[in-house]
């Protein structure tokens, strides 16, 4: 039997508690349960797999550079489309490969014109790569240590003919088991992000279960609310996935990864968010919705922004804290 939909999404509030008077939550934010959930992600296999951002960034006219774990990593498409990945140099002189010019999906050199396709050359030689329709990943055999698995495990989405699709990208002094650890707090929501999120209860800690749920309403303004119930599982060690399981938006998802980038020039390690919502809904006017995407999507990047904006000063100090020894527990 499938979960009751509300035939109005909004609620009212009736008497809205201010922010300084909502239940506390730290006895229920046990460190203990936080860093078992965060050991529990990150024992599972990944397959040596990197989400390297949204696979609309990667074009068919030009490279798009980035680095993962340290290494230069150069991305683009080949003739078909498909995504292909390599070193980020080039093997003759070390060129930069980052902007590198694409035509009929070989990547050109713009320092001597070396071509580059999806086989090796010369000692450089291309890295799996994978995209989903939403993100692309490359995978690093040499980086992640383990079994290779041959794409990457991508959790469930709705439809792609049923949802709205965007995608955050930020990047934060922190290392990802961080931004994961963070996501594996849904405690402080509604005190953290108030502006967002109103009358959170965790109803499951995950502790048994390793689900963590949670009912919480979307701030609409003061007194108007969207309450949902969400579960929260982390299927790999740099990712958490948020899916609605009651309430307006059911079976919308919110990816989150994390993907180590290096250490900066301030010896701290960087890690970028990658945070993909696929959005649903059974309403009819969700078709309008889709149709409006290029318009919506900004929206809901800059909304995931604001959030992000906070999480990442949250998984900072937390790893500033790991490194001097100070952290809790």
């Amino acid at each position: 039997m499938s979960p009751r939909r509300p035939r109005v999404p909004i609620r009212l509030r009736r008497d809205p508690v201010s922010w300084e008077r909502q239940r506390p939550t730290w006895r229920d934010a046990s460190p203990r349960i936080i860093a078992a959930a965060l050991e529990r992600a990150r024992a599972r296999p990944a397959g040596n797999w990197y989400v390297l951002g949204p696979s609309a960034a990667v074009r068919t006219d030009s490279g798009h550079g980035t680095t993962v774990d340290g290494t230069e990593i150069v991305a683009w498409r080949a003739a078909d489309g498909t995504l292909l990945a390599g070193p980020g140099a080039c093997p003759h002189l070390g060129a930069a490969l980052a902007r590198a010019p694409v035509r009929g999906g070989t990547l050109l050199c713009p320092w001597h014109g070396l071509a580059l396709g999806g086989a090796p050359f010369a000692g450089w030689s291309p890295y799996p790569a994978h995209d989903d329709g939403v993100l692309a990943w490359v995978r690093l055999d040499d980086h992640g240590g383990e079994e290779p698995l041959d794409t990457p495990a991508v959790p469930p989405r709705p439809p792609a003919g049923r949802a709205l699709t965007a995608v955050y990208s930020g990047t934060g002094a922190c290392d990802p088991e961080d931004v994961v650890a963070n996501r594996l707090d849904p405690w402080h929501g509604a005190w953290f992000h108030p502006y967002s999120f109103v009358d959170l209860t965790v109803l499951d800690d995950g502790a048994e279960t390793d689900v963590m749920t949670v009912r919480v309403s979307f701030k609409v303004s003061r007194r108007v609310v969207v309450p949902v119930t969400a579960e929260f599982t982390a299927p790999g060690p740099r990712t958490v996935v948020m899916r609605i399981t009651e309430g307006e938006a059911l079976g919308s998802v919110v990816e989150t990864h994390a993907t180590p980038l290096g250490t900066g020039r301030d010896g701290r390690p960087r890690t970028r968010v990658t945070e993909a919502v696929i959005a649903t809904s059974h309403r009819p006017g969700f078709t309008l919705a889709r149709a409006a995407a290029p318009l919506l999507r900004p929206l809901m990047r800059r909304t995931a922004g604001r959030l992000w904006r906070d999480d990442l000063a949250y998984a900072e100090r937390r790893r500033e804290l790991r490194s001097t020894g100070r952290f809790p527990g």
